[in-house]
């Protein structure tokens, strides 16, 4: 969790119930008016409706093979995870949402839409990326060395080497699922901020998303407040 001016960032896990528990304790201590919320308008009305996911091969034509291959294969497997923890994914999300509707705050959508972010990484994921990958599955060069419990939000310190490690190894994986995204959602936060300076922000995001995130955001705050 980091605050920043009138914002307040924290870092969940999609599937753990302490993210939950954390989100309901910083909400009743920050008091925001406005909940942001690492998702779009598709995977929030998904989530209300407790709706399965649904992969129709036409999906393809939208994302491309690789895209749709990467949501078909990580959704089953953070399906799997949450069953081992006997939490929904993106539960944290929900109750974010729900938390800010039961008293009355604005939500706010910050996540682009999932279908450019499957484009890109159809696009960016390339064949030396894909080669990469498979050979590190059987060998772990740097996975096997990396355990945390998947029902807590890994460490900073866990985080930034599984960040850094993709970011050098799978690069365009990198810049499709995290690098841009968070680039979209930093812009969408500074001008929820600068809007109205009276509002109150809690922001929930995936926890590798939250260090990049707020360097970001203080960047892009201080160059608006130069210019301005």
């Amino acid at each position: 969790m980091q605050r920043f001016h009138n914002l307040d960032l924290i870092g969940t896990s999609h599937i753990s119930e302490e993210s939950i528990r954390e989100i309901e304790r910083e909400f009743h201590a920050w008091n925001p008016t406005i909940v942001a919320v690492e998702l779009d308008r598709g995977r929030l009305q998904s989530l209300l409706e407790n709706a399965k996911p649904s992969y129709s091969p036409a999906l393809i034509r939208e994302v491309g093979v690789t895209g749709y291959l990467f949501v078909l294969i990580g959704g089953l497997i953070q399906r799997k995870l949450g069953n081992l923890v006997g939490v929904i994914p993106g539960s944290e999300m929900k109750s974010a949402v729900l938390l800010a509707k039961d008293n009355q705050r604005k939500v706010a959508l910050i996540d682009q839409d999932v279908r450019v972010t499957l484009r890109r990484f159809s696009k960016l994921f390339g064949f030396k990326e894909k080669f990469r990958i498979f050979i590190d599955l059987f060998r772990g060069p740097f996975i096997k060395d990396l355990q945390f419990d998947i029902r807590k939000v890994p460490s900073k310190q866990a985080i930034k080497r599984l960040i850094g490690f993709t970011k050098n190894r799978y690069p365009g994986f990198y810049a499709a699922l995290i690098g841009e995204r968070n680039e979209y959602m930093a812009r969408k936060l500074v001008h929820l901020m600068k809007r109205d300076e009276n509002e109150r922000i809690l922001a929930v995001v995936g926890a590798g998303h939250e260090e990049e995130m707020m360097s970001i955001i203080r960047k892009k705050y201080h160059l608006i407040e130069k210019i301005g």
